[in-house]
């Protein structure tokens, strides 16, 4: 084994990516393949803080090599309560480079795994199998948090020579299941399995998707494609699985929801690079749905910073309901006020559970759409659209709709068009929510709250308006509150139902 160091940063070159700054490291090298006997370098080195978002180290790597395998350790300190320590994640780029886009993208880990290795037949979760080509390849480190003391590293590069492995053709799942034709679909489209930051393999997690009750799922690894080969064994006749990416950047998180096989959407930039646009129409391009995850959670690099003007939906309730999927739905109710206003469209509103182990439940929240048949483009037409609502969990079904003194009506994401004093009756059929209140939301807030459902968790409310009193009317079913005067946490909401001519 020989040894290397990057100490203080030394031998380093400050570039810029096309996006944030990034820093590159002196080489590591290797001798040729002709002894035959696997060969390891290590590096060491201190990042201090402030250092930025990228710090990457060139690996030379010669001709005839089998398998390429990292493994890397850094220090965490002790820091005064209120600082953030050292969180270090890990990646890497192949011979064809680092520029921005992730041509040469063969994996990422972030801060999941301390070691991984390339074949090419094989790779460790996260990372993407392929031959291990002759060129510079290069490891990617990302300084999440860097403690007052700075952040000492140490990697471990080790080549082993030999024939590759055959590579096998990869196998996507199907884009459509047995569907019931139009109806109503349940599915939930932000979920993690250990090819990211999860504990669950993709068949435990289909296993339990549809012990949840689920019609469709979403592939949602943090910042890698590589789970996309690994899905075509969980679907089946019963559940459509889509594919997708959380890009997860510094500046927030973007589910990237039914992307076509293989699509990867890199995740270098901040929102005051300029760049999110680039990778929003990335997605849509390969046929997916931009959706911000989580706009306003508390972790760091959690909150999303890169406004909402490319995106298709925005995920307002993630996991178990928080304060902070409060203020998201607050906020997105200020924007159908917004939009009503100033007479442009609307952005739907979407629950996922996020869920990475165990006990996260899958499926909770879960979107309910109303889609044409089971199949990814019908699915996306339904969130597109806003016909949709979202459940705490398959128990809760509800149905909502809008009717006119004439016969006229509309459902979930549609509009009533009457004239603006037309008596509108508004009315929610519900189940499964026991003692839930409904409450009916108003671009004037709210406007009515019903007593307690019953214990048998079925009822049904009435309500009458007029366009305008009401621009739209959407609905709320909450728990009974603990204590005081705030409202209980949701067990269901819906999107909006528009009333009146635009």
């Amino acid at each position: 084994m020989c040894e290397d160091s990057h100490a203080g940063l030394g031998r380093r070159a400050l570039f810029v990516t096309g996006a944030a700054a990034a820093l590159t490291l002196g080489s590591v090298s290797f001798a040729s393949a002709a002894g035959g006997d696997p060969e390891s370098r290590t590096v060491r080195g201190t990042l201090p803080p402030g250092s930025p978002d990228f710090v990457y180290v060139p690996v030379e790597v010669p001709a005839g090599v089998r398998e390429l395998k990292v493994a890397y350790t850094y220090d965490r300190p002790s820091v005064p309560a209120g600082t953030t320590g050292n969180a270090l994640d890990i990646g890497v780029f192949d011979d064809r480079g680092t520029e921005l886009g992730g041509r040469g993208f063969r994996g990422w880990s972030g801060g999941a795994r301390t070691e991984f290795f390339i074949r090419a037949d094989d790779a460790t979760p996260g990372y993407i199998p392929g031959p291990v080509r002759e060129g510079t390849w290069h490891i990617a480190l990302g300084p999440y948090t860097v403690a007052p003391q700075g952040l000492s590293y140490e990697i471990t590069i080790t080549l082993t020579y030999g024939e590759p492995g055959e590579a096998a053709r990869p196998v996507y799942p199907p884009e459509r299941a047995r569907g019931r034709g139009r109806a109503w679909y349940r599915g939930d489209c932000h979920l993690h399995s250990w090819h990211s930051d999860g504990r669950r393999t993709p068949a435990e997690i289909g296993e339990l998707a549809r012990a949840a009750g689920l019609d469709f799922i979403n592939s949602s690894e943090h910042n890698t494609h590589s789970a996309h080969p690994h899905w075509a064994d969980v679907a089946g006749d019963d559940l459509l699985v889509m594919l997708g990416e959380e890009i997860t950047t510094r500046n927030g998180h973007v589910v990237a929801l039914g992307t076509d096989p293989g699509t990867f959407v890199d995740w270098r930039y901040r929102a005051r690079d300029n760049r999110f646009g680039r990778f929003a129409r990335q997605i849509r391009r390969a046929g997916g749905l931009v959706v911000p995850a989580h706009p306003h959670a508390t972790c760091v690099g959690c909150n999303w910073k890169f406004g909402f003007g490319e995106a298709d939906a925005i995920e307002v309730w993630n996991g178990p309901y928080t304060p902070d999927d409060e203020v998201a739905l607050a906020d997105w109710d200020s924007m159908l006020v917004a939009s009503v206003r100033d007479g442009r469209d609307w952005l739907p509103a979407m629950g996922s559970s996020d869920a990475h182990r165990s006990p996260d439940a899958v499926g909770s929240p879960q979107t309910v759409v109303l889609a044409d048949d089971l199949t990814r483009e019908a699915v996306q037409e339904g969130i597109r659209a806003g016909r949709s609502y979202i459940a705490e969990s398959a128990r809760v079904a509800l149905s909502f709709r809008a009717s006119g003194g004439r016969g006229e009506h509309a459902g979930i994401g549609e509009r009533l068009t009457v004239g603006r004093d037309t008596p509108v009756t508004v009315r929610l059929e519900v189940t499964g929510a026991p003692r839930c209140t409904v409450r009916l939301v108003t671009d004037q807030g709210v406007l009515h709250t019903s007593a307690p459902l019953p214990v048998s968790g079925s009822g049904v409310v009435e309500w009458r308006t007029t366009p305008s009193y009401a621009a739209y009317v959407r609905a709320e079913l909450r728990h009974e509150a603990a204590a005081g005067p705030l409202p209980g946490p949701l067990a269901a909401f819906t999107n909006p139902i528009f009333l009146g001519r635009r």
